[in-house]
């Protein structure tokens, strides 16, 4: 399944989807030279993510920060890394149809003592917009077109079982095809449980971390509400509360970190 990969370091990993080993020593090149080479996007976490172009091959590479040293052995021997659980899940998503930049391949730096460095590598994808752009510009075009289209996408997901943990306005991309259909496509995957029937309530909560403004979540809970045959009223008063409970929890952490930052 994977090999040594002795260009780097002896020690690196690696796992190339079977469809893309033809390409194997470009993207082998992106991992060895990811410090060098490509632009780097603002995402605004702590884990690196770049377009690489090697040839004519457009890459997204993400480069996860090294743990700590208790959680450096804990994704060494007893739980995935992220790269790897990116990838799988990508693998997952793709094999049910849910948009998401086509996975290729995740490395792992391996340390006898831990898991250093680890990178997921998927195909570039062309975007317009993100959930976060309806969010900060309530005159987007087509803008209650989309919203309701995403409903119909975040419905697809909880139907395939798929709770994505990461909801939020950033990690939905979406590409406006030419005749004004969309494309939705999840990014950032790491923070997903996939294989367990998702109720009523978790559907709801699911909605919560996207930030929506009150209008915005009247229009999604009136396409739930025709996708499903719920209560519009009720679909709307839970994606409302979950809303609130996720700010007023946000808005604590934020608090508490602010206090501990005066010592």
């Amino acid at each position: 399944m994977g090999q040594a990969y002795g260009n780097m370091t002896e020690r690196l990993y690696e796992h190339v989807s079977p469809g893309h080993r033809n390409i194997i020593d470009k993207l082998r090149l992106a991992v060895d030279r990811f410090d060098e080479l490509g632009t780097r996007l603002d995402t605004g976490e702590r884990n690196q993510v770049k377009h690489i172009a090697v040839g004519d091959l457009q890459l997204n590479v993400k480069s996860f920060k090294v743990a700590h040293p208790i959680n450096s052995f804990v994704y060494r021997y007893l739980r995935k890394s992220k790269a790897r659980r990116s990838y799988e899940h990508a693998r997952y998503l793709s094999s049910k149809g849910i948009g998401t930049p086509l996975p290729l391949a995740y490395y792992e730096e391996r340390w006898f003592c831990g898991l250093g460095r680890s990178f997921y590598l998927s195909m570039q994808v062309k975007y317009d917009l993100s959930f976060r752009t309806l969010i900060e510009d309530p005159s987007y075009p087509g803008r209650e077109n989309i919203l309701r289209k995403f409903t119909r996408f975040t419905h697809s997901l909880h139907e395939n079982r798929v709770n994505f943990l990461d909801h939020s306005p950033g990690n939905t991309i979406v590409y406006v095809e030419p005749d004004g259909s969309y494309n939705f496509y999840l990014v950032d995957l790491n923070r997903m449980i996939i294989g367990n029937e998702l109720g009523f309530e978790e559907r709801m909560k699911n909605f919560a971390r996207l930030s929506a403004t009150p209008d915005m979540i009247g229009v999604m809970a009136d396409e739930y509400s025709g996708i499903t045959g719920i209560d519009k009223d009720m679909v709307r008063e839970r994606m409302e509360h979950y809303t609130r409970i996720t700010r007023k929890n946000r808005a604590r952490y934020k608090r508490i970190i602010k206090k501990l930052l005066r010592y």
